[in-house]
C-alpha cells in the first residue's frame, strides 16, 4: 500500500477534517477548531521531520541526535501531561530509565543492524511507549495522593516515613499506567496490527521478518515501560516529582 501525495490526498484529508470538526460541534465535544488546528500541526511537524530524517538516518550518529531530540521533548511533554511543574523534569529520569534498559541491549545483541534507521524507528516507537506510560503513572500517582490525603496523613501518624505513606496510595497507578502496554501485546493480530508490522511487511513483504519486529518491539516496550513506572512511582514517592499549587491535585506533602 502507497498513498502519493498530491491534489487527491490533500482533497481527501480535508474532507476528513472537516468531518471531523462537525462531529464534534454537533456532538459538542469541544471546539470545532480542534481537529483542523491538531492536523495543520500534524502536517507541519511531520513535514519538517521527513526532510530531517532523510538526512539524519544515514548516519549512525545523526539519527542519535534525532533520537535525543525526540527524548528532550518525550521528557516535556510527560511532565506537562503530569502538571508537576520543574518537579516534572525528574521525569526525564524516569523515561531514561526505560529506553536504558532495552535500547543498548536490543542494538549490541546483533538481533538488528546498527543503522541509522534502525536506531531511529525503534528508539522512536520506544520512546513514544514510554513516555505515555510515565506521564499516566505521574499523573494518576500526584492525582491519588491528594485525592487519597487522608490515607496518606493517617499513615504519617502512625510513624511511617513519608515515602512509605505515598506508596500506600500508589500502588493502582502503577498497574494503570502499564494496562495500554500489556494489553497492545495480549492483542496484537487479534484487535491491532501496529505500525512496525505493517511498515516491515510492506518494506520486505515478509510475514515472518514483519512478525519477528513487533514482537521484539512488543516485549521491549513491555520492559521500557516497566522500568520507567517503577521510578516514577519512586520519585512521586520520594516528593521529587510533586504539584505545588493548590489548585490542582496533588500538592505536596511536607
Amino acid at each position: 500500500m502507497v498513498v502519493t501525495p498530491g491534489l487527491g490526498l490533500a482533497l481527501l484529508c480535508l474532507g476528513l477534517v472537516a468531518a471531523a470538526a462537525l462531529v464534534y460541534r454537533l456532538a459538542h465535544l469541544g471546539g470545532p477548531a480542534v481537529v483542523p488546528a491538531a492536523a495543520g500541526r500534524a502536517v507541519l511537524q511531520l513535514g519538517a521531520v521527513a526532510l530531517i530524517l532523510a538526512a539524519a538516518v544515514r548516519h549512525v550518529w545523526s539519527a542519535v541526535l534525532v533520537v535525543l531530540v525526540m527524548f528532550g521533548a518525550a521528557a516535556v511533554t510527560a511532565a506537562r501531561r503530569a502538571e508537576a511543574g520543574r518537579s516534572g523534569s525528574w521525569l526525564g529520569l524516569a523515561i531514561a530509565a526505560g529506553i536504558t534498559a532495552v535500547l543498548p541491549a536490543t542494538l549490541l545483541s546483533g538481533v538488528v543492524p546498527i543503522h541509522g534507521v534502525t536506531l531511529v524507528a525503534i528508539g522512536g516507537i520506544l520512546l513514544g511507549g514510554t513516555m505515555t506510560a510515565t506521564s499516566l503513572a505521574a499523573r494518576r500517582g500526584l492525582d491519588a495522593v491528594t485525592r487519597r490525603r487522608g490515607e496518606v496523613e493517617a499513615a504519617l501518624s502512625l510513624g511511617f516515613g513519608a515515602r512509605t505513606a505515598r506508596l500506600v496510595v500508589l500502588g493502582d497507578t502503577a498497574i494503570d499506567a502499564l494496562i495500554p502496554g500489556v494489553d497492545q501485546a495480549r492483542t496484537v493480530g487479534l484487535v491491532t496490527l501496529p505500525g512496525a508490522f505493517i511498515g516491515v511487511l510492506l518494506t520486505s513483504g515478509s510475514a515472518v521478518q514483519a512478525g519477528a519486529v513487533q514482537i521484539l518491539v512488543l516485549i521491549g516496550l513491555m520492559l521500557s515501560q516497566a522500568c520507567a513506572v517503577a521510578v516514577t512511582v519512586e520519585l512521586v514517592a520520594r516528593g521529587r516529582v510533586h504539584r505545588d499549587h493548590p489548585g490542582k491535585s496533588g500538592s505536596r506533602l511536607s
